[in-house]
């Protein structure tokens, strides 16, 4: 047997082994048959390794000093197969990264310092860097704390996994957009320069956060957003809609024919339903999604902090959230997919409260947002309907069908022009176990 130093800990609401680099064989294809033997597959049980028989505790990530002075740790992320011999590299997973935080600081790579260490992660898939900020105390993670999670019992300390390069982070064969370093002005974000895009007889926000989306009033496609992924893809009329909104949406933001491509994804939208922000069904790109992924939430994330945009409008405030956001957690948290009618109820009664635009109320302001941007430019004034923009630091919950996931979008106003500077996912992590794993020779 040969033993390997291995650190198993719980990123988000998945659960993966953290290894040193030089802990394991540097060929790629023996570190492969190595992680395949600590994991316990091919077999669906993973009996025979640490691995849970479930492709969200079947991860790995491997970690090593970073010889770039700008950054701390490189890191791959890998996913080996359950079922089959395969470890697949360039696996995008904000939970396993919020663990990698916490483990440069337990394994020496990265001092603690102050309440909460920044450690810069730069991925060895893509080159793209990540930023997790881990809470510390007495010079080691504090993995106790407040924070809820969906997909996770209890409350752990808060972690936010940062996305400072999101359009370097897209996996092999996605197209991404043409993204600055740093910050992110409304210009770039918006590749067709308008806040709202008048696609037919449908408006839509089309941005691009690291993932291009098209976003869309669920009401405007004749459905509430509140529906199971089941219901909505078994509806070939909206189905058929969708792709549509898709190919048009393609053109627009300089993708050209998407019919074969994967982006952009559609996202439809409605009022949050359970003290949520805003509610989402992702179409990735024909099937409903579960959940949202890290860089489409941050995506809806930074619309929704973006005046004039489909998000922005229906967005439930903050202050109007405050009396139901206890109930929304737990809803949140004890998710299995479907919600209720009651729901629904609140959110239709939370949209009527706040004010917001009804579906076509939405398209009606979009032929004149798109006019006013097309004339003028997308001033912070104009995207917000003659309300000047503000920046700062705003959060977000987006319901979706298995729980909720909290974003953090910071932005800047400078004269007309609003930019998108930091944008992070609200996540948690803690050490399970340390210790030495035996590997099959």
């Amino acid at each position: 047997m040969t033993r390997i130093p291995v650190v198993i800990m719980r990123g988000g609401a998945s659960k993966g082994a953290y290894f040193l680099s030089a802990d394991l064989p540097a060929s790629p294809q023996d570190r492969d048959d190595v992680l395949l033997s600590i994991m316990g597959s091919p077999d669906p049980r993973q009996i025979d390794g640490i691995g849970g028989g479930d492709l969200r505790t079947s991860r790995v990530a491997v970690v090593s000093r970073s010889a770039d002075p700008a950054v701390d740790v490189d890191c791959l992320l890998l996913q080996v197969r359950v079922d089959e011999p395969r470890v697949s590299a360039g696996l995008l997973c904000a939970d396993i990264l919020a663990g990698v935080g916490p483990f440069a600081i337990e394994r020496g790579l990265v001092a603690a310092s102050g309440a909460t260490t920044p450690v810069r992660v730069r991925m060895a898939v893509g080159g793209a860097l990540v930023i997790v900020h881990v809470p510390v105390k007495g010079g080691r993670p504090e993995y106790s704390g407040e924070t809820a999670i969906s997909g996770v019992p209890g409350r752990a300390a808060r972690i936010e996994v940062e996305f400072r390069e999101a359009g370097a982070l897209l996996p092999a064969g996605r197209k991404a957009g043409a993204l600055p370093p740093a910050g992110r002005e409304a210009r770039v974000l918006l590749p067709s320069g308008r806040a709202v895009d008048d696609l037919g007889e449908v408006a839509a926000t089309l941005i691009d956060n690291g993932t291009p989306l098209v976003l869309a009033a669920a009401s405007s496609l004749g459905v509430s957003g509140y529906e199971s992924p089941t219901r909505l893809e078994y509806d070939e009329r909206l189905r058929r809609r969708v792709e549509a909104l898709r190919m048009a949406a393609g053109e627009r933001m300089g993708l050209g024919d998407v019919r074969a491509a994967i982006d952009p994804q559609v996202c439809l939208l409605a009022p949050g339903a359970e003290g949520g922000s805003l509610c989402t069904r992702m179409f990735v790109p024909h099937r409903v999604h579960p959940g949202i992924e890290a860089l489409a939430a941050v995506t809806v994330g930074a619309a929704a902090a973006l005046p004039g945009t489909i998000a922005a409008d229906l967005a439930v405030p903050a202050d109007s959230r405050a009396g139901l956001a206890a109930a929304g957690m737990a809803a949140g948290l004890a998710a299995a997919g479907v919600r209720a009618a009651a729901g629904v109820r609140a959110a239709a009664g939370l949209r009527a409260a706040a004010g917001l635009r009804a579906a076509a109320g939405v398209r009606a302001a979009a032929g004149l947002r798109a006019g006013l941007a097309a004339a003028g430019g997308l001033s912070a004034s104009v995207a917000a309907g003659g309300e000047a923009a503000s920046g700062g630091r705003r959060e977000f919950r987006l319901e979706h069908p298995s729980g909720f996931a909290d974003v953090v979008v910071e932005t800047d106003v400078a004269g007309a022009v609003i930019t998108v500077s930091r944008s992070a996912v609200v996540s948690t992590a803690r050490l399970l176990l340390e210790g030495e794993v035996h590997v099959r020779v």
